[in-house]
């Protein structure tokens, strides 16, 4: 058996490569990062082609890090930025213009005239999600409607759409493999999550044509081979699934009721229903979690837009911090917030407020606010969003959770992991190996080329690296809840 499992990691900001050992342990680690371009007021787009190249690239470096070729790699996974949308050129394998990014809010206007017509209700009750420029579909439409050509190519059968591991795959594959797994499926807005199939009457609405549309199949799945030109020999590609996805199999999240959250660009709650999806009563998304053996198996989804995204703002918009590791330390020497409320809706709201119109505010502010206070506030957000979306979906699910794993660049920071706790007023828990999403990526790979033979297998290779017990008196806990729920209630539209 070769020794490695690759995981592809196409995040929103990076690119990255990480292979793993057959006991769940990263080896080697290649990141390179992504340029982002913001054209209009709300806009967010990727270069596709720059993705594919430095997602190439990462590969690459982290295989000769460890001198090895593609014989020492077993299979690769791909874990990708969901529901951002690439359009290109099946014969000349162009783009035809820059990706839309899963944050970019073009389309709320478009959104807008389809819940007026009525359409969300119908929507969502094939999609299980809401109406929302979040979602591919509507993103594909602006991309017919507004890229020269572009419709006319599409009804010639010239066109292909993809969310980022369609890309991928169609590009590893040299153009053999246009597919894509239930997961990345289930959140283009286009998919009918209830029969798993493209829905006729929504690609009709939004004047898709179906030729565009890559194949589904499941998250576990040999796909096809890498191209051998590009790593030497050709490497089975056994696995896909959407970055939430994938960090909630690596978080061995396999029973009903499990449920993990991700600190990165974005932030994301996740907790795994079982075999029939729950359709949700307060603002929570209904997703495919995976297909795997024969069987799909959906969640509960609360989307926080704005994450991590938050400290990179502190970093590079105001210049308040050197890098993201800083914040910990700054935010210790202060002493509370001093009464100010951070609400990062910089691209509008998720869960459960479905607001794409809120902007950010520093609400509270005061003379004697200082930067620590802040810092300070904008990590304690990300804690706030999370609550929200948890008690969301304790209501939807009928379930009281205990625990709560985490993963993510941002979980390294204990005094936000201990905030979490205290706020949510139960235990979080850090595994030793936080790369969750790209090992999710792996784990799903393995299982379809026989790296690893079970679920129960990969069980076991699940660590605790610290648990987080909540240590806050009910009144405060309350009181700052509270403060959060005035603040945002400034910004909603």
């Amino acid at each position: 058996m070769s020794q490695y499992m690759m995981a592809l990691d196409s995040g929103t900001t990076s690119c990255r490569c990480i292979l793993f050992d057959h006991e769940g342990n990263v080896c080697a680690m290649a990141q390179k990062e992504l340029t982002q371009y913001y054209p209009k007021l709300g806009w967010v787009e990727h270069d596709a082609e720059e993705i594919w190249a430095v997602q190439l690239e990462a590969a690459r470096e982290a295989m000769n890090s460890l001198h090895i070729g593609a014989t020492d790699i077993h299979a690769i996974g791909i874990t990708n930025q969901r529901e951002t949308t690439v359009v290109w050129n099946r014969l000349t394998g162009k783009p035809i213009c820059r990706a839309i990014v899963w944050q970019c809010r073009r389309t709320a206007e478009f959104c807008d005239e389809l819940k007026r017509s009525g359409a969300a209700g119908d929507f969502s009750a094939k999609t299980g999600l809401p109406v929302d420029p979040y979602f591919s579909g509507t993103k594909l439409r602006w991309v017919l409607d507004n890229v020269p050509n572009a419709r006319e190519s599409a009804q010639r059968g010239e066109l292909l759409f993809g969310t980022v591991e369609t890309w991928l795959i169609w590009n590893l594959t040299h153009g053999a493999a246009h597919v894509t797994d239930y997961s990345n499926a289930s959140r283009t807005m286009l998919f009918n999550i209830n029969n798993l199939d493209w829905d006729k009457d929504i690609l009709k609405a939004l004047k898709i044509p179906r030729t565009m549309l890559p194949e589904v199949r499941p998250s576990s799945c040999i796909y096809g081979e890498t191209s051998p030109d590009l790593f030497g020999a050709p490497i089975p590609i056994g696995g896909a699934a959407g970055d939430q996805q994938a960090a909630l199999f690596g978080q061995t999240c396999f029973l009903p009721g499990d449920a993990k959250n991700t600190y990165g660009t974005g932030g994301f709650l996740l907790m795994n229903t079982g075999s029939k999806p729950i359709f949700s009563r307060n603002g929570l998304v209904t997703t495919i979690a995976w297909g795997v053996d024969g069987q799909v198996e959906y969640a509960l989804e609360g989307s926080i837009f704005v994450s991590g995204a938050a400290i990179q703002w502190l970093r590079d918009e105001l210049g308040i911090i050197k890098s993201a590791a800083d914040t910990e330390a700054i935010a210790l020497q202060a002493d509370g917030t001093n009464g100010c409320y951070m609400v990062p809706a910089f691209t509008g709201l998720g869960t459960p407020y479905w607001d794409p119109y809120a902007r950010g505010a520093i609400v509270g502010l005061t003379r004697g606010v200082n930067r620590n206070h802040i810092v300070r506030a904008t990590l304690d957000s990300m804690c706030y969003q999370v609550c929200d979306v948890l008690r969301a979906m304790e209501a939807d699910s009928g379930i009281r959770l205990t625990s709560l794993k985490v993963d993510g660049g941002a979980s390294a920071n204990s005094y936000l992991l201990q905030t979490q706790a205290d706020l949510l007023n139960v235990s979080v828990c850090k595994p030793r190996c936080i790369e969750t999403t790209a090992l999710g990526a792996a784990y799903l790979a393995g299982l379809s080329s026989g790296y690893w033979r079970s679920c129960e297998e990969l069980r076991k290779n699940w660590k605790a690296d610290r648990i987080f017990v909540p240590d806050m008196p009910p009144q405060e806990r309350a009181q700052r809840l509270a403060g959060w729920k005035e603040a945002v209630g400034r910004v909603l539209r």
